[in-house]
């Protein structure tokens, strides 16, 4: 049986889509969704419950790829919606975006990206049908459903294969693209430098885009790895962290480096909890460079007997 490596060879592919038929699952998303409504006053809970099936159902039963995917093999990701204002049928909070991945051959899932979208608004009234479509835009809320179901899927491509969700960064791209034309908030080029263009061109921009070759040196070549050899796999994990220093050389204030921050900086504290102390001091000076306000946490990568 064919595990979680996900080259997606087209041949093999279609030949499978052939051969099974309707006998796997298309959809290649199991995405957990919540939205907190706590804040809002005076509003009926019942149209949030609502909004939160629909954003399941939308993110879940709608085919993104032309990959087939058996149930195992689906993309576990959540999205936590925050409600801060609900006023004229228009939708104003913040999302939290994660997305894991298991690690080849053992219990243990990593996280891919760990990101808090705090620019959200759209327009909804209970009831409204969210409808899929590829080549135009129908609204926000879609509009930034379809842009991280193509950023999850992206992502996930890239860690199994060298750069292999080129197809889902250029679907993302294009959304990015439509939003754009929209004239919604959350999409502008030169709005933030935190905000969903940003994040994309982090992955797309020739600066910033090792951050994809680190995606599949930390997790197919040294997460994967480790199970059966911890040394070879935790090398190649330290090789790929030097992606980070160029990206901070060529663009110090890259969402790149705080996504990356975010996500995995804990994750790092216990790869290296049994490292050789060299290959600790290494890690660390690579890494209070780039995150000076975060040597707390950064010293227990060197020091990880304080972390006991």
């Amino acid at each position: 049986m064919l595990w979680q490596f996900k080259q997606r060879l087209t041949v093999l592919v279609t030949f499978i889509t052939i051969w099974a038929g309707g006998i796997l699952s298309a959809q290649e998303l199991n995405c957990t969704v919540e939205v907190n409504s706590s804040s809002v006053e005076g509003t009926s809970t019942d149209i949030f419950k609502t909004l939160q099936q629909s954003i399941t159902e939308y993110l879940n039963e709608n085919q993104w790829t032309n990959a087939v995917f058996s149930p195992n093999e689906r993309i576990e990701c959540r999205l936590f919606l925050t409600v801060k204002e609900y006023k004229d049928d228009k939708v104003k909070g913040e999302v939290q975006v994660q997305l894991s991945r298991p690690v080849y051959n053992s219990s243990y899932t990593t996280t891919l990206l760990n990101f808090k979208d705090t620019k959200i608004e759209f327009n909804y009234r209970e009831g409204d049908p969210l409808t899929f479509n590829e080549n135009s835009w129908e609204n926000n809320l879609t509009g930034i459903l379809n842009y991280y179901a193509y950023l999850f899927l992206a992502m996930d491509f890239d860690s199994f294969s060298p750069r292999g969700g080129q197809a889902y960064y250029d679907k993302a791209a294009s959304v990015v693209q439509m939003a754009q034309s929209s004239g919604e908030i959350g999409w502008r080029t030169f709005e933030d430098n935190r905000n969903r263009s940003a994040v994309l061109s982090s992955f797309t921009d020739a600066n910033t885009g090792m951050i994809r070759d680190l995606l599949y040196q930390y997790h197919r070549r040294g997460l994967d790895e480790m199970v059966t050899s911890t040394d070879k796999g935790r090398a190649a994990i330290t090789e790929s962290l030097k992606a980070l220093e160029q990206i901070y050389d060529n663009a110090p204030m890259s969402v790149a480096l705080t996504m990356f921050r975010d996500t995995k900086l804990d994750e790092l504290v216990n790869v290296y909890s049994k490292a050789p102390q060299s290959e600790r001091e290494e890690v660390y000076e690579l890494l209070k460079k780039l995150y000076p306000t975060d040597l707390e946490r950064i010293n227990k990568i060197r020091n990880p007997e304080e972390e006991r």
